[in-house]
């Protein structure tokens, strides 16, 4: 919240907060699509394997994914002004070459994200969650101080240095936590294929990318609406991505680890009822939450962002906007939680091919609406990842009866 509420003190809803807006919300979710792809291909794999096996392939891991992820961030960099004009179609072209910029910068976080995540995967799989917990932590202690400490000379590339800069101190946090007391002598080699380890995370890297762009495909319409709508949208996302974080990924990263256990020990039947009752807990906090939000959302708005550029009118137009994006939040929430408990059963196609529904019905209702109705350009969204949730719930339960019998 400090983060967001800083970029609106300085940027409030202008043309230089769509810039960053376009580039560090594609980016900053890239970041999370790896990260847990990472975290949820290999905390099974790490939790099956014992003493020297465990070091060795997590050693193996962490070499193998310095290059994939050296070389993503290297991509990005190269192709970003393609890229930008894929995320950001209708930005005004004066800012155009400084969202271009910003990502540039951010892809260099790729590389301190991706190769941490491999250390949180080794430390979940300990059950030490305590120092991947710093993440989001990092990110904004380092945006924020980099932003203050050098708005006067560089300008809104202080957001994208300060989050780049971040990511690399969360990396050395976990890199310590992970590594201390590790012993690496005389240990076997790993008997885990290099295909294997680089085809691992692929289930799980389609199934976020397909929700990481549904909200970009929606950001990148908002820019057709005018100047400030990007960023009014992406304050909104904003609104909606700080509680889904709170209540998904302790929910989850908790429960991964708990739910591979289960299955390593053949109690399917429990492992199933412990998703019942995660799904109905998350179901009742997130549906109490949105509405909260949703009632109170004007008021919230301007206590938290209402200083310096944020006017009144980019409360408006901010809160006119949470009314039809918020309710993604229960949607969200809901496929996440049940998506990462059946990648931990490996069972990943469910989550794959319900993926996709929320962008098919996002495009169709978001087209349909047009960027004359800027304050429903989150109505796809909403209803497309509500709609995707009930098509996995209806799967999973589906298919049920099956997997008990093979388990």
């Amino acid at each position: 919240v400090g983060r967001v509420a800083l970029i609106a003190y300085l940027l409030g809803t202008h043309s230089y907060a769509d810039s960053l807006a376009v580039a560090m919300g594609p980016l900053d979710m890239l970041n999370a699509v790896l990260i847990n792809s990472i975290i949820f291909a290999f905390v099974p794999l790490l939790t099956a394997a014992q003493g020297a096996e465990r070091t060795a392939l997590f050693l193996k891991l962490t070499r193998a994914f310095v290059w994939v992820f050296s070389l993503i961030s290297l991509s990005v960099v190269l192709a970003a002004p393609w890229l930008m004009r894929v995320l950001a179609p209708g930005l005004d072209p004066q800012y155009f070459g400084t969202a271009v910029n910003i990502l540039r910068i951010l892809a260099l976080s790729t590389l301190g994200a991706g190769v941490a995540a491999v250390h949180c995967a080794m430390l979940y799989t300990d059950r030490r969650f305590g120092p991947a917990a710093f993440y989001q932590a990092a990110l904004n202690v380092f945006t924020i101080a980099a932003a203050l400490c050098l708005w006067k000379f560089v300008g809104v590339y202080a957001f994208a240095i300060g989050y780049t800069a971040g990511a690399f101190a969360q990396l050395a946090i976990v890199y310590f936590a992970a590594r201390s007391g590790l012993d690496t002598r005389d240990l076997p080699p790993c008997q885990v294929r290099w295909r294997e380890i680089l085809m691992k995370p692929a289930f799980f890297v389609v199934y976020a990318a397909g929700l990481g762009i549904n909200i970009i495909f929606t950001r990148a319409y908002a820019t057709h609406a005018g100047p400030g709508m990007a960023a009014a949208l992406d304050y909104c996302m904003r609104g909606v991505g700080v509680p889904l974080a709170l209540l998904v990924n302790p929910i989850s990263n908790s429960l991964l680890p708990e739910i591979a256990r289960l299955r390593s020990l053949f109690r399917l039947r429990d492992a199933l009822k412990l998703i019942d009752k995660t799904i109905a807990l998350t179901a009742l906090v997130a549906v109490g939450g949105c509405a909260f939000a949703l009632v109170f959302r004007q008021q919230a708005i301007a206590l938290l962002f209402q200083h310096g550029s944020f006017t009144a009118e980019s409360t408006r137009l901010v809160a006119s906007g949470f009314l039809a994006l918020g309710p993604s939040l229960i949607g969200w929430s809901l496929i996440e939680i049940l998506a990462r408990s059946l990648f931990a059963l490996d069972r990943p196609w469910p989550p794959v091919i319900a993926a996709l529904i929320p962008l098919i019905i996002n495009v169709a209702i978001t087209v349909q609406v047009g960027p004359l109705h800027p304050e429903y350009l989150g109505l796809g969204a909403s209803v497309g990842l509500i709609s995707g949730f009930a098509v996995l719930f209806v799967m999973a339960h589906a298919g049920r009866r099956r997997w008990l019998a093979q388990g």
